[in-house]
């Protein structure tokens, strides 16, 4: 009977991945929106608390560089001079311990009393501002950077600049977008994708498709209904318009084997997701979808 059970938990553990195929996108983050793609959308009423992290982005993933002169935070590696240097004072200091004088080797000895004395004046002027920024407070800005005494810190990045108004016409144009996905998705018509997404989401869609194909299932979602939407941000950047949109919509959403027995959910019960949907255009083109976020 224990052998039994445990046979019976690892099928239902082997087929469990068939039961979350669900919706267009999967429940999943994924996607791009240009130099947006890992900032956040702005919550909205009808997802307050925002939108979870992009899962997977063609976007390459870069962390803003820190302006010229200011500490990026991580320990520097030693330079070359740095390193001889400590290497000459260190051997000016065990001359002295050990009554070799600062003289020792003529010359050469005096040449090194001169680097000696140059590495102490650099020392007590990196410790006199190592106490100056103390006694300051530890004032520091944003990622823990301070800027060298006497600059200024550096003025905070704008974002891109905002896109152009979004009309009702756009608005109506992201719910019909909403509906063809999800109509495009069960018919498994990738075609009709390409017209509506943008080649990344069309490469995410068609692995998902491809997966439900090798598995034998079909996930069905239909008579979806937009409950409430509203716009999350807009803006334009690199010749193109982005629009960030927060979507409650619901419908009935079941899985059904290739014998077409039911697999997951229950036939005609309506589900709700929340989800960000972001569109780009080129301006006055026509809008693609590029990304979606799961709403917290």
């Amino acid at each position: 009977m224990r052998r039994f059970l445990m046979v019976l938990v690892c099928c239902c553990m082997a087929l469990s991945p068939g039961f979350a195929l669900a919706r267009a996108g999967d429940g999943g983050s994924m996607g791009s929106r240009g130099s947006m793609t890992y900032s956040a959308p702005a919550p909205t009423n009808t997802a307050p608390m925002g939108a979870a992290p992009m899962q997977r982005s063609l976007t390459p993933y870069g962390s803003p560089q820190p302006a010229p002169g200011y500490n990026n935070g991580y320990q520097q590696r030693p330079s070359l001079m740095g390193g001889l240097a400590r290497g000459l004072f260190t051997a000016g200091l065990l001359g002295l311990l050990f009554g070799g004088g600062l003289f020792h080797g003529g010359i050469g000895g005096f040449f090194g009393l001169l680097i000696q004395l140059w590495l102490l004046y650099m020392l007590a002027r990196f410790l006199f501002r190592m106490v100056a920024g103390s006694a300051g407070g530890g004032a520091t800005t944003m990622g823990g950077m301070m800027p060298p005494m006497g600059m200024p810190a550096p003025p905070p990045q704008p974002g891109p600049p905002p896109g152009p108004p979004i009309t009702p016409a756009d608005y109506q144009a992201f719910e019909q977008t909403l509906y063809a996905v999800q109509q495009a998705w069960t018919q498994h018509d990738v075609n009709t994708m390409r017209l509506i997404c943008t080649p990344e989401m069309v490469s995410y869609f068609g692995e998902q498709l491809a997966e439900q194909t090798s598995r034998g299932v079909r996930n069905v979602v239909a008579d979806v209904h937009l409950d409430q939407g509203d716009l999350s941000e807009a803006w334009s950047e690199q010749g193109r318009d982005y629009a960030t949109v927060s979507m409650r919509f619901s419908m009935t959403d079941v899985t059904y084997d290739a014998a077409g027995r039911l697999v997951s959910g229950t036939p005609g019960q309506r589900v709700q997701a929340v989800e960000f949907w972001t569109f780009l255009r080129v301006p006055g083109g026509r809008w693609l979808l590029s990304a979606i976020q799961q709403a917290r």
